[in-house]
């Protein structure tokens, strides 16, 4: 929109990192977009200083700048285009409900751009939250073929969030304008700890700073009706005035840090991409599978039959299950202080490994552990019934699978990296086909895919593919600024 600021240089500087080869350029479009703007609205006034945006986008590291008149967006007239409306549900409240026409303004001149340069990334930042999650949605419904990255909100070293209409701010008002994102920023800390929020005291508050209040809600942040705080994250979002300057900001509510539940059949490539994709984000790898496999190694090793509930039992009650990284970066597993990093992947264990998982008592204990490790969240789990048993309230659900035929491919490769005997991959197949039968028809915790879970098919992937799909599901649930991920 122009008036470019240290939040577009972010953006740029994002694209150019994001530069799949040297081919590739950054395009920064500059429009002030008519279709955006209502009849009493600052379209005449909005900042423009073309000279200035050229020399800002170059020096951030653009490639090309377009400044296209509206004759050149809409060659047919602005009438005479075709149009979309953006669904009600998603401009129902905050600033949809506020400023009627202006997100279909936007989703409309955003169409005619992406037609007319064809990009294969487009970087949006998430200052504006709900435009970011209807350009989400107009992407996603309309089938466009480019893909959305996302770049927290900038702001001041005050933390005033940073906006082209910041410079319409006095110093006076500056300071007054200070005052919304103190009063998000308190209000996050405070439902952090536990504490119940009033939106009515938070209004209170902004008002007593000289700040007008146009809307103070709670939204879910994808769906983006109003919802109650709970232990899902919630989106608490305001706009209001600061003399006659219009600022929006927001905050997410969160009791913990985000949880991943990935979930799928043995042999899918869950632990491997899972282990590498938490890497990536800074998350921690819990490996339920290992636990699983050191549970029925110990009963092997005591001789102890799975459906000997009692013996089961006694040697839960003296289970101890950490995860340790080494220096090179992989993870062992340690039971009871003992390394069993190899010997839970043997295909003694393997072929009694769903037997034994499928014990009440085994499955009560393991769940209670896994709970018990995910209370401050920021992990990624791995397993079976992750997303429907251990943590239903899991940010993102993951459903990771391929076909019989390619994991048995990849366990008999497997397995002869681990140095292991051979096996025919069709008795590998039979196999892994009957792990999927008791698996899926067990009473307790059956592998199924959560309702709410996106199911990824890995036939044919890289795990470096699978990773980079995982990262964009990641980013459509997690913002930036909730949990930064660097690498992505």
């Amino acid at each position: 929109m122009g008036g470019l600021h240290d939040g577009h240089t972010q953006l740029i500087k994002s694209a150019q990192k994001s530069l799949p080869n040297s081919a590739a350029s950054v395009l920064v479009s500059v429009f002030v977009n008519p279709l955006q703007f209502g009849p009493e609205e600052d379209f005449a006034s909005y900042p423009r200083n073309e000279d200035q945006d050229c020399q800002i986008a170059k020096n951030s590291g653009a490639q090309a700048i377009w400044l296209p008149s509206i004759e050149e967006v809409f060659t047919k007239g602005v009438d005479e285009h075709f149009k979309v409306k953006v669904p009600e549900t998603l401009k129902a409240h905050l600033c949809g409900l506020h400023r009627k026409g202006h997100f279909d303004g936007v989703a409309n001149v955003i169409i005619r751009l992406l037609a007319l340069t064809k990009p294969d990334l487009l970087i949006l930042g998430e200052k504006d939250w709900q435009q970011l999650i209807i350009l989400r949605n107009l992407v996603q419904d309309l089938g466009l073929a480019v893909k959305i990255k996302t770049v927290a909100t900038v702001r001041e070293k005050n933390g005033l969030a940073i906006s082209s209409r910041n410079q319409f701010l006095n110093p006076l008002d500056k300071e007054i304008a200070i005052g919304l994102q103190q009063e998000l920023s308190a209000a996050s800390k405070k439902f952090q700890s536990g504490k119940e929020i009033s939106l009515n005291k938070i209004r209170s508050s902004l008002r007593q700073r000289g700040l007008k209040v146009e809307y103070l809600e709670v939204v879910d942040p994808h769906l983006l009706h109003p919802v109650k705080p709970s232990n899902k994250i919630s989106l608490l979002a305001a706009a209001v005035l600061c003399g006659t300057t219009r600022l929006i900001d927001h905050t997410f509510l969160m009791k913990r840090k985000p949880i991943v539940a990935i979930d799928g059949p043995a042999g899918a490539g869950k632990s491997t991409v899972t282990k590498a994709f938490a890497d990536k984000l800074g998350l921690i790898y819990l490996d339920t599978g290992s636990m699983y496999r050191a549970v029925t190694w110990l009963t092997q090793k005591h001789k102890i039959e799975p459906d000997n509930e009692e013996a089961l039992l006694h040697m839960l009650k003296e289970l101890e299950i950490k995860f340790e990284k080494t220096k090179t970066g992989e993870q062992k597993v340690l039971l009871n202080k003992k390394d069993v990093s190899y010997e839970i992947r043997t295909p003694e264990v393997t072929s009694l490994v769903s037997t034994v998982a499928a014990q009440k008592v085994v499955r009560e204990a393991l769940t209670a552990q896994q709970k018990h490790m995910g209370i401050h969240g920021g992990l990624v789990a791995e397993g079976r019934d992750i997303g429907t048993t251990v943590f239903p309230d899991a940010e993102l659900k993951v459903f990771l699978t391929a076909t019989a035929a390619e994991r048995a491919r990849r366990r008999a490769k497997d397995m002869q990296d681990r140095g292991f005997p051979s096996v025919s991959l069709k008795e590998l197949e039979t196999e892994i086909k009957q792990r999927d039968e008791l698996d899926s028809t067990r009473k307790l915790s059956p592998l199924i895919q959560a309702k709410d879970a996106k199911k990824v098919i890995t036939d044919g992937m890289t795990i470096e593919e699978v990773i980079d799909v995982l990262l964009e599901l990641f980013r459509s649930k997690i913002p930036e600024e909730v949990w930064p991920s660097p690498t992505f």
